[in-house]
């Protein structure tokens, strides 16, 4: 049976000439952008992306938009974040449509506040378009919730990644409060540290944790454990980021809520895009 697209029509103006859109692209599954996403991916002139947006989200924009990767990983910056600045003001001050896409949310871990101050400074007009956080994306794929009112009544969003390269320093003992779920992003090289500082404020060694790699997407993995196996965990399974850390006693639901693990995103012949950016001098 054809698949057929629905038609949709939103009240907004559409992108113009010289304006930036800083636009979530979810966690990785095509299926969960938003409408006003698709729309704006449809009218870019130039998109410029991270490293965790999906091949499959790249394939719905507009063939004909130049493309800049932009994409971090740990020490390996294709462009240092004010060189993205740089990048976002002269694309706009040339009269073209941007997009600048990021993975999951632009407001959450994303730096999309930094790059909208930048705009600001430089009267260049914007418009935000959230997107689902990772955190959303590998809970519901996962198979457990994120609040539950038997085991959940809060949930903490927390970057696990020290600035430069010192110690981790959070309020752990609000991280370890009862009946609350704690979601670590990047916080793979500090899993010891998490590890150690939950249990010493409190949280026993059998506390559950979920380990999700690559969440939403076909090569997702999930990897259910404790605290006191985290780091071991870890290696034994060979875990790359992008995982996230879900600490809380949700993880226990995650067996009788678990759905089919994601399917590849199917694209006419020619359609789908390599990941391939397009650098210019500053």
């Amino acid at each position: 049976m054809p698949t057929r697209r629905v038609s949709y029509e939103l009240a907004e103006a559409p992108l113009a000439p010289g304006e930036v859109a800083i636009v979530g692209a979810g966690p990785g599954d095509p299926g969960l952008l938003t409408l006003r996403a698709l729309s704006l991916l449809e009218q870019a002139d130039c998109l410029v992306f991270d490293r965790l947006v999906s091949r499959d989200v790249l394939a719905l924009a507009n063939p004909r938009a130049r493309r800049f990767y932009v994409g971090k990983a740990s020490r390996c910056h294709a462009l240092t974040q004010d060189e993205t600045n740089a990048l976002l003001v002269r694309l706009a001050g040339e009269g073209q449509r941007v997009v600048r896409l990021k993975g999951g949310d632009p407001f959450i871990f994303g730096r999309g506040g930094e790059e909208g101050e930048v705009l600001i400074a430089h009267d260049i007009p914007f418009r935000v378009v959230p997107g689902i956080t990772s955190a959303q994306g590998c809970a519901a794929y996962g198979g457990f919730p994120l609040t539950h009112r038997d085991h959940a009544q809060s949930v903490t969003f927390v970057t696990g990644h020290a600035k430069g390269d010192g110690e981790l320093v959070l309020d752990w003992g609000a991280l370890a409060a009862a009946h609350h779920t704690a979601v670590f992003y990047m916080g793979l090289a500090n899993a010891e540290t998490i590890s150690r500082q939950l249990q010493g404020h409190g949280l026993p060694a059998s506390h559950p944790v979920a380990l999700v790699e690559r969440g939403t997407t076909p090569q997702q993995r999930r990897v259910i454990t404790c605290l006191a196996e985290l780091v071991e965990t870890i290696a034994r399974e060979g875990l790359k980021p992008p995982t996230l850390i879900v600490v809380g006693e949700v993880v226990r639901l995650a067996d009788s809520l678990a759905q089919p693990a994601p399917k590849a995103a199917s694209f006419a012949e020619g359609e789908t895009l390599a990941l391939v950016g397009e650098r210019m001098a500053l």
